[in-house]
C-alpha cells in the first residue's frame, strides 16, 4: 500500500455527527457559545488559585492566532512549545488551531540534542518557551536551528524585538491587526479544515529515533468524542490536569475538558499533587499507574511506620479490598460476612485512599503502561474506581478503554466508539478508525511499513481479544527478548509480578541472548529501612542495602514467591539493585514512565554483564 493510499484511507474515516465539531477550532469555539463560565481555567500562583474566563480564553487565542499571522506564520506553518503545563500552553495551543498552524509540542524533560533535533526535523518557524530560565538553557542550540524566526516567552519582561518578544506584546500585536481586519481571524478560523494537520507530536523514542507523528483535526476530535462517548461527562466535572500537555494522552482530555465546559485545574507539579488533590478536589483524575502504586506504596509505608498493629490492620484491609472487588468482578452479591468487613475497613483505612484524592472523585482514568491487576483490585476495592484505557500518539491517543458500564480486570477495554481492532497472525494488535494518524512527518517508508497491506495500523503492541470482546495487552512486540536457549519472554508480565512485593519499587527484565532472564531491581528504600529496623541489620546508606547479601536473599525470596507459576524458563534466575530510581531526567524513562529498555541496557552494561560472569563461575 502507498502513502497516497494510506492517507486517502484515514482520511475517509473521520466521521462525525453534524452538530459535533468538525475542527479544534470549531471545538474552542463551540465552547464559548455553550459555556460562558468565569473559571475555564484555574491556575496557581502565589499560593492563590487565579481562574481564567471562557470569553477571556477565545479572545487571547484569538490574539495570538492574528500575531502569529502578523509575524508571516500561515496555515500549515509550525510553531513548536516548550514548556510546562499552564493556560498560557493551551490557549497557545487553541491560537494555533484557530490559525490553522501546525504546533509541535515539546517535553521540558528533553535534553538540548532531542529539542534541536525536533525543532529541525520539524521546520518550525516560532518556538514558544516557558519562561527566560528555560530559554537559557536552550539558548546554544536555537542558533542551529535554522528554521527559527521568533522566540516568544510566555514569562519574562526583557525583550529583544527582533529574535525574542513576550507573550503579551505577540497579543498585542494580535489585537491591533484585529481591529485593522476584523474579518480575518474569522476567515482564519473558517478555513481550518478536519483532514488538515493540527499537531506534529514526536514520539518519546523508546526504541530508535523520534518520530513526527501527523495528526488532523479530525483524528483528535473524533477521538475526544468518541473516547468520552462511554463517561457521563457534564460541566459540573472538575478535573486536575497533572500528565505532560506535550503528551496526546493529557491534551486529548483537555480537549474534552474544554468541550464539556468544565472548570479545568492544572497541577502545580507532579511533586504538588498531594496537596493540589486536597485543594481541588477533582472529579476526574487522569494519571499513569506510577502515580497509584506510589499512593498505595506509601501508605503501606505508613501503616508500617505506625505499629506492627497498625500494619497488620491495613494489610487485613487491602485484602478485604481485593477480594470486595474480585465480587465486584463477578458481578455476584456481596457475602455479608464480606461486607462487614468491608464496612471496618472503610472506616479505618480506605476513607484515607478517598482523602488522598480530594473525597470527591467519580473516576480515575489511566493509561500509558500497564496497570497492575493488584493496584486495580486495591483501589476498586476502596471505593476508588480506575478506568484503564489503551492507545498510542499514533492513534490520537485512545483505542480502547473500560467504562463505568463495562469493566474487566487485567483488560484495558472495549474498542470505543468508530474504532476497531484486530489480532494478527503474529499476535499483534491492529487498529483501524478515524483516529489513526495520516502518517510520520518526513517519513514515508516508516508510514508504509506502521501499516498493514489493507490499511490497519500496527501497533507494535501484542495482545488477545476475548469472548466479550475486551482487548487484554500481553507485551509490546519490540519488547520481547529471546534466551540464548530459543525461549522468547515477555517483560511486562513478569515485571507486574514482581512490583507486587512491598520492597521492590522500580524492576527492568534483562536477558537478550543470554541463558536465562535476570532482573535490575531499584528497591524501595523506606520499606528495607524499616525491614531492617525490626530485623537489626545496620544499614545506613542505600548502597550498604543494595550491597546487603541479607537484603538480596529477602528480594529474590519474594521474587521466587510471586512468581512461582511462571514457566521454567521465564524466571528470574539472578538480580541487582540500583542505588538509583530510573527517571525522566536522566533519560531511563519516557515522559509516560515507561522504561526505555534500550537506554537501560546501555547505561547498565557493565552490572548487567557482571551477572552472567558471576552467574558462570
Amino acid at each position: 500500500m502507498n502513502l497516497e493510499n494510506v492517507i486517502r484511507q484515514q482520511e475517509a474515516r473521520v466521521k462525525l455527527f453534524e452538530d459535533e465539531p468538525k475542527t479544534l477550532a470549531e471545538l474552542f469555539l463551540q465552547t464559548g457559545k455553550k459555556h460562558d463560565r468565569k473559571d475555564i481555567l484555574n491556575y496557581k500562583k502565589n499560593n492563590e488559585w487565579i481562574s481564567i474566563s471562557t470569553s477571556e480564553m477565545i479572545s487571547r487565542a484569538e490574539n495570538i492566532a492574528l500575531g502569529l499571522y502578523s509575524l508571516g506564520v500561515k496555515s500549515g506553518d509550525r510553531v513548536a512549545i516548550l514548556s510546562a503545563n499552564s493556560p498560557d500552553w493551551t490557549i497557545t495551543d487553541a491560537g494555533c488551531q484557530f490559525g490553522g498552524i501546525i504546533d509541535v509540542p515539546i517535553y521540558t524533560t528533553l535534553n538540548s540534542d532531542s529539542v534541536k533535533y525536533i525543532l529541525n526535523d520539524s521546520g518550525a518557524k516560532i518556538i514558544f518557551i516557558q519562561d527566560e530560565k528555560m530559554l537559557e538553557t536552550y539558548s546554544t542550540i536555537l542558533p542551529e536551528c535554522k528554521t527559527i524566526e521568533r522566540v516568544v516567552v510566555f514569562n519574562t519582561n526583557e525583550e529583544d524585538k527582533a529574535t525574542v518578544i513576550s507573550l503579551k506584546t505577540l497579543e498585542k500585536q494580535g489585537e491591533k491587526l484585529g481591529i485593522e481586519s476584523p474579518d480575518l481571524i474569522r476567515s482564519l478560523q473558517e478555513s481550518v479544515k478536519q483532514n488538515d494537520i493540527a499537531t506534529l507530536i514526536y514520539t518519546s523514542g523508546t526504541t530508535g529515533e523520534p518520530k513526527g507523528v501527523m495528526l488532523t483535526h479530525g483524528n483528535l476530535v473524533s477521538n475526544v468524542i468518541d473516547a468520552g462517548a462511554g463517561f457521563a461527562f457534564t460541566k459540573d466535572d472538575k478535573p486536575l490536569s497533572v500528565l505532560p500537555l506535550s503528551h496526546v494522552f493529557e491534551r486529548s482530555g483537555m480537549y474534552l475538558y474544554i468541550l464539556n465546559g468544565m472548570a479545568v485545574h492544572y497541577g502545580e507539579s507532579i511533586d504538588k499533587v498531594a496537596n493540589n488533590l486536597k485543594e481541588v478536589s477533582p472529579t476526574i483524575f487522569v494519571g499513569v499507574p506510577r502515580i497509584f502504586e506510589k499512593v498505595y506504596a506509601k501508605a503501606k509505608l505508613t501503616a508500617a511506620q505506625s505499629s506492627p498493629l497498625r500494619e497488620k490492620i491495613f494489610d487485613w484491609a487491602i485484602d478485604v479490598a481485593k477480594e470486595y472487588a474480585l465480587q465486584l468482578e463477578k458481578k455476584e452479591a456481596i457475602p455479608a460476612m464480606l461486607a462487614v468487613k468491608h464496612t471496618i475497613a472503610d472506616r479505618i483505612v480506605f476513607t484515607k485512599f478517598r482523602e488522598f484524592f480530594g473525597g470527591n472523585l467519580r473516576s480515575c482514568i489511566t493509561g500509558g503502561a500497564a496497570l497492575s491487576n493488584d493496584i486495580f483490585l486495591i483501589f476498586t476495592g476502596a471505593g476508588v474506581s480506575i478506568m484503564q484505557g489503551y492507545g498510542l500518539t499514533e492513534t490520537s491517543p485512545v483505542i480502547t478503554s473500560n467504562i463505568p458500564t463495562q469493566v474487566k480486570l487485567g483488560t484495558v477495554g472495549k474498542p470505543i466508539r468508530n474504532v476497531k481492532i484486530r489480532i494478527a497472525a503474529d499476535g499483534e494488535i491492529e487498529a483501524s478508525g478515524a483516529n489513526i494518524m495520516l502518517g510520520y512527518y518526513n517519513k514515508p517508508q516508516a508510514t508504509i511499513d506502521t501499516f498493514s497491506p489493507d490499511g490497519w495500523f500496527r501497533t507494535g503492541d501484542i495482545g488477545e481479544i476475548d469472548e466479550e470482546g475486551f482487548l487484554k495487552i500481553t507485551d509490546r512486540k519490540k519488547e520481547l527478548f529471546k534466551t540464548s536457549g530459543g525461549k522468547y519472554i515477555a517483560p511486562s508480565p513478569i515485571e507486574q509480578m514482581i512490583k507486587g512485593s512491598r520492597f521492590v519499587n522500580q524492576v527492568v527484565l534483562v536477558g537478550n541472548g543470554r541463558k536465562f532472564a535476570a532482573a535490575l531491581i531499584v528497591p524501595n528504600f523506606e520499606q528495607l529501612e524499616s525491614y531492617a529496623k525490626l530485623e537489626n541489620l545496620h544499614l545506613k546508606t542505600q548502597s550498604d542495602f543494595c550491597r546487603s547479601l541479607k537484603i538480596i536473599e529477602l528480594l529474590e525470596k519474594e521474587i521466587n514467591s510471586l512468581t512461582e507459576k511462571l514457566s521454567r524458563y521465564e524466571k528470574v534466575k539472578k538480580i541487582a539493585l540500583l542505588e538509583n530510581e530510573l527517571t525522566v531526567e536522566s533519560g531511563e524513562l519516557t515522559p509516560t514512565l515507561k522504561v526505555k529498555r534500550r537506554i537501560v541496557d546501555e547505561k547498565y552494561a557493565k552490572l548487567i554483564d557482571e551477572i552472567y560472569l558471576d552467574a558462570e563461575k
